[in-house]
């Protein structure tokens, strides 16, 4: 179980502060969450495509895991930060809650996965019992990894499992410390193309896609800085939309950025379930979390069941533009 302060020391631990070039005196800021290299960087997409915004700066810290970017903004550190379904539950199962859901970046799944080394003899998520599996806590590693299990008809209890954050989970895999990890985003195609790794399962048919956009309840309720938000949304939408049409050259630089050949890239691009796009917040939406949250009260890893509809604010839904 998560504890405040393993939190708020992973935070202050993990956390980077990074200035964008152009910030200026005088001008307001933005404070932005950027979790992960490559595909999910959005200061590389925005220097991609060109964008970059009007009358505000980016301030921007990086995290491994969303669930540092909820304890960033339960601390008042961040305006605007992104995570998956799965750590805001965590959070509503405690007493601070200082964000609010504001819109959905509905995207890839099949970039989530269990990996195994090269040599392994698993040939399914059965195989795993009784072996040590890395994963990330509070996401949706955690979560897709407790799905794949209960398919083939085993408990967290029936596997060793090991949480430990990326780059602790990335070390421990290359040096055979763990039969497989349950992991997401750009260390997937660096283990496939550095050592061999091999995909076991992907999320895909698990996880629903939704990655969750959400504020600062101060930034929300200051109205120069919900205006900023609206704007940097439709920065982000415009984003995905040069993406989604030139996805080779977006390939190209995320191969850079992450390492790896840009091959690599490719394919797991052509394997997408779904290019991003924000979507504004519905009811199918605030359902597909409360499904997640019941799961996790189920398997006993939040202590009590969780409501997530109070973590939800449709106010920005007509500030989301189409994808170009």
């Amino acid at each position: 179980m998560l504890s405040r302060r393993n939190l708020l020391g992973a935070a202050a631990g993990s956390l980077l502060l990074t200035a964008c070039g152009t910030a200026g005196k005088g001008r307001p800021k933005l404070r932005v969450s950027i979790t992960g290299k490559g595909d999910g960087d959005t200061r590389l997409l925005f220097k991609a495509a060109g964008i970059q915004p009007s009358g505000f700066d980016l301030v921007y810290s990086e995290f491994q895991s969303g669930h540092l970017v909820v304890e960033a903004l339960n601390g008042g550190s961040l305006d605007y930060g992104g995570m998956s379904e799965i750590p805001p539950i965590f959070a509503a199962a405690s007493t601070i809650q200082s964000f609010r859901q504001i819109a959905v970046a509905h995207g890839d799944v099949n970039n989530q996965v269990v990996l195994v080394p090269r040599g392994s003899r698993a040939r399914s998520i059965a195989d795993l019992k009784g072996k040590r599996v890395g994963y990330v806590r509070a996401t949706t590693a955690q979560y897709f990894l407790i799905r794949m299990l209960e398919e083939v008809g085993l408990s967290w209890d029936d596997i060793i499992p090991v949480a430990m954050g990326v780059s602790d989970g990335a070390a421990a895999f290359s040096q055979g410390a763990l039969d497989a990890w349950a992991i997401y985003g750009f260390p997937i195609q660096r283990a496939i193309a550095t050592e061999g790794a091999r995909i076991l399962r992907t999320a895909n048919g698990i996880l629903s896609g939704n990655y969750l956009v959400s504020a600062h309840v101060d930034a929300l309720a200051d109205p120069d800085k919900a205006a900023i938000i609206r704007e940097y949304l439709a920065l982000v939408q415009k984003g995905f939309g040069w993406a989604a049409a030139h996805q080779d050259e977006w390939a190209g630089i995320v191969a850079q950025d992450i390492g790896v050949p840009r091959d690599y890239v490719l394919d797991q691009f052509r394997r997408k379930s779904a290019t991003y796009e924000l979507r504004p917040v519905t009811p199918e939406a605030i359902g597909s979390q409360q499904q997640v949250a019941d799961v996790f009260f189920k398997a006993g890893l939040v202590p009590k069941r969780v409501d997530v509809r109070p973590l939800w604010d449709a106010r920005f839904n007509d500030a989301i533009p189409k994808r170009g």
